[in-house]
């Protein structure tokens, strides 16, 4: 049986519009929000509401708000910076040639929405499904030919290639979690603290913890430089014209990091979303976002060739795990399931988060 979709937010799209309103009313007045709805894979972190804006001089159609978790619904993460974001798209926009789309406003005091938020100018085009996943029969990405699958590849990794190369390192620093030792250590050990907050008062995880010891055996001899990662490198955060690129979205996971652990989150999300639909019967898309492929592209774009990576997809399978840990709990909170005696059981892709720790996978 199939667990429900679980819930989302606990805020209605219609007191949102009435409320954003009369804040907007405030920087345009005469201005008002109108066709406010919500997108159908709205997230569990940060919330989207879509609107347009009606003015007697100034109409601006397509926007999109970005509002911090609701704190009253068992957020996913530990906090959500608003401002953080809004800071790192506008630089990308600024020292890079990719598509991120343009920030109109930021406000950082919660009154008006509950929630810090920003709004942006929204982009049209298509996003590869995540429920039911691109990988599964009966969507566009999936219909599509495989010269159409290769031209989204290859502009998919270029938009990584481009990140990684075109951004200033020096920018992205702000990005460090506290702490001591290199970016690649400051990130791993950010994510033990979250994993320490996930389970806090609840059951452990075994498999999440000798997933971390796993990763301390393979740790790399060169981490490499940092570079900017997106964070969230996955085509399910791009909005594609046709099969290139039109908006590069969800820049809340951005970090200051090796670029294998943005590629390495790109390799296994897809590998995630494959394994599932192979696990229900279907063949899902076994030549599209091959790790070799990816890879090779990479190094032949920026010539840099990834390195380490039994340790970088074992690292996104491991911060994957500990996504999806949270958000069974949640749904524990919620009542939509009950917590199994095993937590392992929780973790959508244990069997092959397993198989990495144990080195069988690849």
């Amino acid at each position: 049986m199939t667990a429900p979709r679980p819930r989302t937010s606990t805020r209605e799209p219609e007191e949102l519009g009435r409320r954003l309103t009369a804040w907007l009313d405030r920087r345009l007045p005469g201005a008002r929000v109108t066709g406010t709805s919500v997108p159908g894979s709205n997230g569990m972190s940060s919330e989207t509401l879509l609107f347009d804006i009606e003015h007697p001089d100034a109409p601006v159609r397509g926007c999109a708000l970005r509002l911090a978790a609701d704190p009253a619904a068992y957020t996913v993460f530990p906090a959500y910076d608003m401002p953080r974001q809004h800071r790192v798209m506008s630089l990308v926009a600024e020292h890079t040639d990719l598509p991120v789309p343009r920030v109109l406003w930021l406000e950082e005091d919660p009154a008006p929405l509950g929630s810090p938020f920003f709004v942006m100018a929204r982009a049209e085009g298509r996003v590869p499904p995540d429920v039911m996943p691109y990988t599964y029969e009966g969507n566009w990405l999936h219909s599509a030919t495989d010269a159409e699958r290769a031209e989204l590849q290859e502009a998919s990794i270029s938009l990584l290639a481009r990140l990684h190369d075109q951004f200033p390192v020096k920018e992205a620093e702000f990005l460090l979690p506290a702490g001591q030792g290199s970016p690649l250590r400051r990130h791993v050990d950010a994510q033990r603290a979250y994993y320490a907050w996930v389970v806090e008062g609840l059951a452990r995880s075994p498999l999440l913890e000798r997933a971390f010891d796993r990763l301390e055996e393979l740790w790399p001899a060169d981490e490499g430089e940092p570079v900017l990662n997106w964070g969230d490198a996955r085509i399910g955060n791009v909005v594609y014209d046709g099969f290139r690129p039109a908006a590069v979205l969800d820049w809340e996971m951005a970090a200051c990091a090796p670029r294998e652990v943005d590629l390495g989150w790109t390799v296994y999300l897809h590998r995630f979303f494959q394994d599932l639909t192979v696990g229900f019967g279907q063949p899902g898309l076994p030549d599209f976002l091959r790790r070799e492929d990816l890879e090779r592209r990479y190094a032949e774009l920026t010539g840099h060739t990834p390195r380490d990576m039994e340790f970088h997809t074992l690292y996104a399978a491991l911060r994957h795990g500990i996504v999806m840990l949270r958000i069974a709990y949640r749904q524990a909170y919620f009542g939509e399931v009950e917590v199994p005696a095993d937590p392992d059981g929780l973790i959508l892709h244990h069997d092959s988060l397993a198989a990495m720790v144990q080195g069988t996978y690849w």
